[in-house]
C-alpha cells in the first residue's frame, strides 16, 4: 500500500514524536505531515515499560512540553501518568488522526533525483508493507532497541529454577508477593524496582558490580502547589521550569568543576538517610559525578527500604547461577525465587531501520552530528534526541522548533534539499553522547561522532542550545541548501535601506 506524498514524515509517536507534531501544527500549519508508530497507541517508552514503580528520572516540570504545563505536583511521575499526559497532548492538538499505528519502519531511502525520502514500513500483524514518500523525515524513535534490552552472558542462568525477567518485558499482572527477588543492576531501573517491590516481596536484593550515585529529590513541588492558588497555571509552570533548568545546570557544572566537593555532598546525603551503621561502599562509585547519569529517587524511597531491612545491596561479581540463587565470586550465595536483569539497554539508531542515500548505506559511526539533531551528508533528515544530563524534552522541544524554522526557511527560499556538510575536516573519534555509561560504550560503533568545534559538538547545555536552535542563523555555511528555484528571501524595505546605509558607511 502506498500513501500520498507528505511534506514531513515523523517516525515515532512517543514523547518526542507527539511533541514534534504539535510544534508543526503550531509553526508550520500549511505543511502536510503524518506519523508512523510501531505500537498500538501513543507513549513510546512510557507505553513499553511497565515494570513495578516505572517513573521518570527527571522532574516533570522540565520533562513536560514547553507549550503544555504539567499540572500534577509530583516531581517524578509514574509511567502511566506520563503516558496519559502524552496522549492528552496528542488529542488536544489534533495529532491522533495523523498517526498510522502498528507499522514498523524497515527502511528509509533518499533519492537526490526526486529530492524525497521513501520510507517502507511493515504492518506487523498482517505482514503487509506500506510505503510513504516525504520531502523531510523527522526521526523520533529514541535511541534503544524496543525488541530486547541488554542482558550480559550470566554463567548458569539456564539452571535457575525460578523466573528470569528483563524489565523491558515485564509480564502483565506478575505476582511476586512473598518471593525473594534479586535485581541485577545499579542504574535508574534498578533503584526504581527495589523500593517498588520491597513492600510485597519477601526480600529484595540489589546486586551490583559497581555502585552508582543516588540522590534523593522531593516527592512534590510544594512551591508550585502554593503558587497555583494565586497565579495562572502556565505562569507557575514556566517559573518551575526555569528554576529547575538553572538548578540542573548548576549541579552539573559544579560536578564537572568541583567533582570531589559534589561527591562528598552526595555521599553525605546518602549516609544521612541510610544511617551510621550502613556500609557506604555500596554507594561510593569509582567515577566522578555525572560521568554517568545520576540516579534520582523520590523522597529517598530506596534509602528507606534499605534502612528498614526490606531490601539490601550487595556489591560483587557473579560466579554462576544455581537452581536456587546466585553464587558470587566472594563465595556468598544469594537465595532467589526471581531474578530481574536490570542490566541496561541495547542502543540503536533509526529504530533499527536501514538508511540509504542514493543507493549507498552511510557509515553512521563515521558521521558527525550537526547541532545534535542532523547527520553530516544526509539530506532532509533530523533527529529529536534529548539530553543525557537533563530532561529529555528540554532538547526535544527546541530541536522541533529548529526543524520548523528550517522547513519555513526552505519554503521561503525555494530550497528542496538541505544537507549538513563539514568542509573543515573537524571530526573526532568521540561519540556524540560522550558518557562512560556501559550501555553507551557498548554501542560506540553504532553512534555518530562529535567534531572539534561548533556546530559539530554536542553541547548538552540547554542554556546554550536554546538561543542557537531557536534564533541562530540558518545560512551558517554548514547547512547547504539546494533547489531549482533557490533564491534569497526578500528583505523588508527597512532592512534593505539599513543594509545599504551600512555598506556605504563602511566604504567611506
Amino acid at each position: 500500500m502506498k500513501h500520498r506524498h507528505l511534506d514531513v514524515l515523523i517516525i515515532g509517536a512517543g514523547l518526542s514524536g507527539v511533541g514534534a507534531a504539535c510544534h508543526l501544527n503550531r509553526d508550520c500549519p500549511d505543511l502536510r505531515y503524518e506519523i508512523v508508530e510501531r505500537r498500538k497507541r501513543v507513549g513510546g517508552t512510557w507505553d513499553l515499560f511497565r515494570y513495578p514503580g516505572i517513573r521518570s528520572d527527571s522532574d516533570m516540570f522540565t520533562l513536560g512540553y514547553n507549550f503544555r504545563p504539567w499540572t500534577d505536583t509530583k516531581m517524578l511521575a509514574d509511567g502511566p501518568s506520563i503516558r496519559k499526559y502524552i496522549e492528552e497532548t496528542a488529542e488536544q492538538h489534533q495529532v491522533v488522526d495523523k498517526i498510522h499505528f502498528g507499522l514498523k519502519v524497515l527502511s528509509e531511502e533518499w533519492s537526490s533525483e526526486s529530492n524525497r525520502w521513501t520510507v517502507t514500513a511493515q504492518n506487523e500483524e498482517t505482514g503487509e508493507e506500506e510505503t510513504f514518500t516525504a520531502g523531510f523525515v523527522l526521526n523520533c524513535t529514541g535511541y534503544y532497541n524496543y525488541d530486547a534490552g541488554h542482558t550480559p552472558k550470566i554463567p548458569g542462568i539456564t539452571r535457575f529454577g525460578g523466573d528470569v525477567i528483563h524489565p523491558q518485558h515485564w509480564p502483565e499482572n506478575y505476582d511476586y508477593s512473598g518471593k525473594r527477588v534479586v535485581v541485577i543492576g545499579s542504574g535508574a531501573t534498578a533503584v526504581t524496582l527495589v523500593p517498588a517491590m520491597a513492600d510485597n516481596a519477601s526480600h529484595v536484593t540489589m546486586l551490583q558490580r559497581s555502585p552508582s550515585y543516588v540522590a534523593s529529590v522531593p516527592e512534590q513541588d510544594l512551591i508550585s502547589k502554593n503558587l497555583r492558588r494565586v497565579l495562572p497555571e502556565m505562569v507557575v509552570y514556566r517559573m518551575a521550569r526555569a528554576r529547575n533548568v538553572l538548578l540542573q545546570r548548576s549541579v552539573f557544572q559544579l560536578s564537572i568543576r568541583k567533582p570531589k566537593a559534589i561527591r562528598r555532598l552526595l555521599l553525605a546525603a546518602a549516609r544521612k538517610q541510610l544511617g551510621p551503621d550502613f556500609d557506604m561502599k555500596h554507594f561510593q562509585p569509582h567515577y566522578n559525578p555525572w560521568e554517568e547519569r545520576l540516579c534520582a529517587v523520590p523522597k529517598g524511597d530506596l534509602f528507606r527500604v534499605l534502612r528498614e531491612g526490606k531490601a539490601s545491596v550487595v556489591t560483587d561479581h557473579i560466579a554462576s547461577v544455581t537452581k536456587t540463587g546466585i553464587k558470587l565470586k566472594s563465595g556468598e550465595l544469594l537465595p532467589a525465587d526471581i531474578i530481574v536483569t536490570a542490566t541496561g539497554l541495547d542502543l540503536q539508531m533509526f529504530g533499527g531501520a536501514s538508511i540509504r542515500v542514493d543507493g549507498k548505506e552511510p557509515s553512521i559511526s563515521d558521521t558527525m552530528m550537526y547541532k545534535g539533531l542532523m547527520l553530516e551528508n544526509i539530506p532532509n533528515m533530523a533527529f529529536v534526541f534529548g539530553y543525557t544530563n537533563a530532561s529529555w524534552t528540554l532538547k526535544a522541544d527546541i530541536a522541533s522548533e529548529f526543524v520548523c524554522r528550517l522547513l519555513k526557511h526552505m519554503q521561503k527560499t525555494g530550497a528542496d534539499k538541505v544537507t549538513p556538510v563539514d568542509e573543515e575536516d573537524c571530526g573526532t573519534d568521540v561519540n556524540f553522547l560522550n558518557l562512560r555509561s556501559g550501555y553507551i560504550q557498548r554501542a560506540d560503533d553504532r553512534l555518530p561522532r562529535q567534531g572539534t568545534k561548533q556546530p559539530w559538538q554536542t553541547l548538552n547545555d540547554y542554556l546554550r542550545d536554546l538561543p542557537a536552535l531557536r534564533y541562530g542563523k540558518l545560512d551558517d555555511g554548514y547547512l547547504h541548501f539546494e533547489g531549482k528555484n533557490l533564491h534569497k528571501p526578500k528583505r523588508k524595505l527597512v532592512q534593505q535601506l539599513l543594509g545599504s546605509a551600512l555598506t556605504k558607511e563602511a566604504q567611506r
